[in-house]
């Protein structure tokens, strides 16, 4: 299997302000002259991560990594004001013009899978292709899926952690019973509910139980963050109209696109891959038998780097490569 690229420092790093109240952190690495790529993160709350930059060639892209609004390097941290999925939309828009890109190319899973799918069909001739992981459409019935009925009938032992926060009553709606507990003063029961949160996605992100990655999600710091910013985006409906992006799907009809889905993913079903895939035939699904939802996976791992390789050759005589 392919591994990740070795890990590389950024040759310039940037604190956009996108408002009077958000400022966002992006970097690039790789080659200046190189293929635009914008790694879009999961979450949402999450911000990137040590190994985003290592999904691409060096040599052969300009890698451009952000922390959406509240998230990771942006402040402020774990803000939910201002904070919505046509802001993200506009940031993304915000960094092209700062950056001087032309167009590029959009890497994106979960979460991040969205926020690229909106982003392309709201400025198409921006991107030159995408590459998608674990998709997620942010319609209700894949914010039900995981945080209220599905998942927890795979993983009741976990299900049963992550609902031991709330009172037995306000179970019926997981989400909005996380939003009143964050609302509340005892700062330990906040916190205590953010690490539940956090977990519960790492204990369900893997088709391999992986506790390095829960230990990851679960960190106070970025739990909180996370936790925050992802019940405002659920109990929001993501900030989208039912079906969406399926809806909207004849505006990248011509924009390339590569999917990369683990069949055993919990987070993510593979029934959503499967729409988006019917919907957008531009597109080309890759179903790895050997994974789950997380990106950390080594089957996934290697579909994704072949996805991104495959992507450079497609557009490598554009840029001289």
């Amino acid at each position: 299997m392919l591994p990740l690229y070795p890990e590389i420092k950024p040759y310039a790093r940037h604190k956009l302000k996108v408002d009077d109240l958000h400022e966002v952190y992006v970097d690039e690495s790789g080659s200046v002259d190189g293929i635009p790529v914008l790694f879009v993160h999961s979450g949402p709350g999450s911000g990137c991560e040590f190994d985003s930059r290592c999904f691409f060639n060096p040599e052969k892209y300009r890698i451009i990594l952000f922390d959406q609004r509240g998230s990771g390097r942006s402040t402020p941290h774990g803000e939910t004001q201002n904070n919505t999925t046509a802001d993200l939309i506009a940031d993304m828009e915000k960094i092209r013009e700062f950056l001087g890109v032309e167009a590029w190319v959009l890497f994106g899973g979960g979460w991040g899978s969205t926020l690229s799918l909106v982003y392309a069909q709201s400025h198409p001739d921006r991107v030159l292709g995408l590459v998608l992981r674990g998709v997620f459409l942010g319609r209700q019935q894949d914010i039900d899926w995981f945080y209220q009925d599905g998942v927890s009938r795979f993983f009741p032992d976990h299900w049963e952690d992550f609902v031991a926060p709330l009172p037995a009553n306000e179970r019926d709606d997981c989400v909005a019973a996380y939003a009143r507990l964050l609302a509340g003063t005892d700062e330990l029961r906040r916190m205590g509910a953010a690490k539940a949160w956090s977990r519960w996605e790492g204990d369900c992100s893997t088709l391999q139980p992986n506790q390095r990655l829960v230990k990851h999600l679960s960190d106070t710091h970025r739990a909180l963050a996370r936790c925050r910013i992802g019940v405002h985006y659920y109990r929001n409906a993501c900030f989208l109209e039912p079906n969406q992006i399926i809806d909207n799907i004849a505006s990248i009809r011509d924009v390339p696109g590569i999917i990369v889905h683990g069949r055993y993913d919990m987070i993510s079903p593979i029934e959503s891959a499967y729409a988006l895939h019917g919907a957008w035939r531009s597109s080309q699904l890759f179903v790895v038998r050997e994974a789950g939802h997380s990106a950390t996976e080594p089957a996934l791992i290697d579909a994704l780097i072949r996805a991104t390789r495959d992507m450079s050759v497609k557009l490598e005589d554009d840029f001289n490569l």
